[in-house]
């Protein structure tokens, strides 16, 4: 079998080092993939948002299943362009990634659908968004509605706060389009979890939790990032939560999407906030989340390719998910001054102590090949994963891996998994 997948980031790289394992694979090809990505795939030079290229080159290539991992391409409708090119592929079409897409959308589906969620409105002019904050109590919750990267949430501590941020994604326009209606929604408290979901449009096998550290640095603070590291699974995800979830949220989803004429099919996540009012949805997201891809799919035993192919044929009924009773935490090594400015280009060594390991892994989000060296290339430079017996074994074992690889201006949080010791 010959495998495409799209994407240059983190995610790409587990999912690509996952399918490599796949008995059924001879051939990867990654667009336009990374320097990590590189040891495992042919690397070609194609946007992911350039669906006529991506199409051209798997019918040339003769490509016999294409995964679409990032939101962009998604959102975009790079996966109906396979699909309508009658290529196999995984990863919904643009009518059902705008459960990611629009937020709003997301919003209305669960208030039809009486899925869990926290109150909200939607606004498109700023004037009156201002005016509905002034008759609710801080701290408040303001999120652009279109992709952002995973930055577009402004957690608002009062009401200057908050007008600032309406100001900054709906006048001055930080995050583009996307900030052209925003939603606020009340203040939810809790422990929030991460959980990703296969779906073949009918059946939905939930898989191991996660939790994302999304805050810039230490103690949670600082700015919102992509994703600082992670750990799976939750100890705050029991098998009550769990059962709440997947009769009341997960399926419901799958099924209010199918009742709207938009099958998914696909992987989605759910973003939750275990309120003491019980498990409520923070957010939806189309697609594998990056970093929380790094320990999920390390800890699946299924063969990820029959996996994915089950979705995109409609036969996920047939499949048995299984996990290692294991964990595993993700360190992102990230350039200093991320997310906000930072120098590339710097030399990256030590990679070669993960090499031929089982123990340790080293996912790459930002890398490229310069003058025969492998050099960052972005904010977020390299996911570094462990696993071990149990979670606090799997964060000792990861924060000892970063040692191992070293590049200048190399940063990263001291406290991924911290909330395992409160467990």
């Amino acid at each position: 079998m010959k495998v495409l997948i799209v994407g240059g980031g983190g995610r790409e790289h587990a999912i690509t080092w996952a399918v490599a394992k796949s008995p059924r694979v001879d051939k990867i090809y990654a667009a336009p993939g990374n320097a990590g990505i590189a040891e495992l795939a042919e690397c070609v030079d194609i946007s992911v948002m350039d669906a006529e290229k991506l199409v051209a080159f798997a019918k040339e290539k003769e490509i016999d299943f294409v995964i679409v991992g990032p939101d962009d391409p998604l959102a975009a409708g790079v996966a109906d362009a396979f699909l309508d090119a009658g290529i196999k592929t995984f990863g919904p079409r643009k009518n059902a990634a705008i459960i990611e897409a629009s937020k709003a959308f997301s919003k209305d589906l669960m208030k039809k659908y009486d899925i869990p969620s926290a109150k909200y409105e939607t606004f498109t002019d700023p004037g009156k968004a201002l005016d509905f904050l002034k008759t609710m109590n801080p701290p408040y919750v303001i999120k652009a509605d279109g992709l952002a990267l995973g930055k577009g949430v402004l957690i608002c501590q009062n009401l200057d706060e908050a007008s600032a941020g309406i100001r900054e994604i709906m006048i001055d326009k930080k995050f583009g389009d996307s900030g052209n209606k925003i939603v606020i929604e009340e203040f939810m408290t809790g422990r929030e979890v991460s959980v990703l979901c296969y779906s073949d449009g009918k059946t939905i096998r939930p898989m191991t939790s996660a939790q994302d550290h999304k805050r810039a640095g230490d103690g949670d603070t600082g700015l919102n990032t992509g994703g600082m590291g992670t750990f799976s699974p939750s100890p705050f995800y029991t098998a009550e939560v769990q059962k709440f979830c997947e009769e009341n949220i997960y399926q419901k989803t799958i099924d209010a999407m199918a009742a709207e004429g938009r099958e998914f099919k696909g992987v989605l996540f759910v973003g939750l906030m275990l309120t003491p009012d019980g498990p409520k949805v923070l957010e939806y997201n189309a697609r594998f989340g990056d970093p929380e891809a790094q320990v999920v799919i390390p800890r699946m035993k299924n063969d990820i390719i029959d996996v994915m192919e089950a979705c995109a044929d409609g036969t996920l009924d047939k499949i048995n998910l299984e996990f290692d009773d294991n964990a595993a935490v993700c360190v992102m090594l990230a350039s200093d001054g991320y997310p906000v400015s930072y120098e590339k280009g710097f030399e990256i060594k030590g990679l070669e102590n993960f090499k031929g390991r089982d123990d340790y892994f080293v996912f790459h989000s930002g890398t490229k090949f310069q003058d025969g060296k492998v050099v960052t290339n972005g904010g977020r430079v390299i996911g570094v994963v462990a696993r071990g017996n149990d979670l606090k074994q799997a964060r000792a074992n990861a924060y000892k891996a970063t040692e191992l690889v070293n590049f200048e201006n190399k940063y990263m949080r001291h406290d991924i998994g911290k909330a395992i010791d409160e467990a």
